[in-house]
């Protein structure tokens, strides 16, 4: 397996796990994320996702570089761009809080860029295998 290919695949790990703690914290109905172990990881969680986000078209490219047909893959990786791109923002922001509710973090999952970015993933993962 390519290296880029590599790379995508533990991007979506971090997605996935990102989306799947975001899930549990949202359950546990906290007001803030402050001075709370669960916000500590909150936190580490938030920035895992920001790094998997970021540049993670780049990395889709470079691993269906070979891939046909090549005009669709150039499409796919615009979708991928603009869905990672979107759900980049919304991290940010909800990262740049001082507290952090379990009602924002339920927000943010329910992003639906933050889900087309899961699901166009689980599709490009199944594609190049």
């Amino acid at each position: 397996m390519s290296e880029a290919k590599t790379e995508v695949k533990q991007r979506i790990d971090v997605i996935e796990s990102s989306y799947e703690f975001f899930l549990a914290y949202a359950a546990q109905g906290r007001t803030t994320d402050e001075g709370a172990k669960s916000g500590a990881e909150l936190r580490e969680f938030l920035g895992k996702l920001e790094s998997a986000l970021e540049g993670l078209a780049d990395t889709v490219a470079d691993a269906v570089s070979d891939q046909e047909p090549a005009e669709a893959w150039q499409e796919m990786v615009s979708v991928v761009r603009r869905d990672a791109s979107a759900s980049l923002c919304a991290v940010r922001l909800v990262s740049g809080c001082s507290g952090i509710s379990s009602q924002l973090i339920d927000n943010l999952n329910a992003n639906m860029h933050l889900r087309a970015v899961l699901t166009d993933l689980f599709l490009v993962d199944e594609l190049v295998g």
